[in-house]
């Protein structure tokens, strides 16, 4: 038997791939940052966001959590853009999923997904980013694709 080191595992097989350690909570609060949506009617939308980073912290995401504050949620950064591939395995409450372009634009939104599904949630092209916030703030804000999200990762700040 060949054992590989589950970084490799990572790298060949992407993050949704490997399968999550007995997860039976949500994770730690992790650190926060501020992000601004600006959409395309002027309107400024800010948001204080958990940074998931980390594989480890991406695999699990808001799994578990029993909210998600209307102006909070959490950004999942890939590092560099890539195909991300998201599902609500052990998510308790729907989202609104953003998938954002290396220039900061709203390539992608999937709106009201349901709670513990298995369905893959594609951003169907390469992203930088994913941001997890509660359901409905897409249509509530009047959130559309080519809105521009303003923090560090896209180098613009908030």
């Amino acid at each position: 038997m060949i054992r590989v080191p589950r970084r490799m595992v990572v790298a060949l097989l992407g993050t949704a791939a490997v399968p999550a350690r007995a997860q039976s909570g949500p994770q730690p609060e992790l650190p926060k940052e501020r992000l601004v949506i600006l959409t395309r009617d002027g309107a400024r939308h800010e948001f204080l966001v958990e940074m998931a980073v980390t594989p480890d912290q991406q695999t699990i995401g808001l799994m578990f959590r029993p909210s998600v504050p209307a102006d909070g949620g959490m950004l999942f950064d890939w590092g560099s853009p890539r195909e991300s591939s998201m599902w609500m395995r052990n998510t308790l409450v729907s989202l609104d999923m953003l998938f954002i372009a290396a220039d900061g634009r709203v390539h992608r939104i999937a709106e009201r997904t349901v709670p513990h599904s298995l369905a893959a949630i594609a951003s169907n092209g390469p992203v930088r980013a994913t941001l997890e916030v509660a359901a409905g703030t897409a249509a509530r804000l009047g959130i559309r694709v080519g809105d521009r999200v303003l923090h560090r990762i896209f180098e613009t700040s908030p």
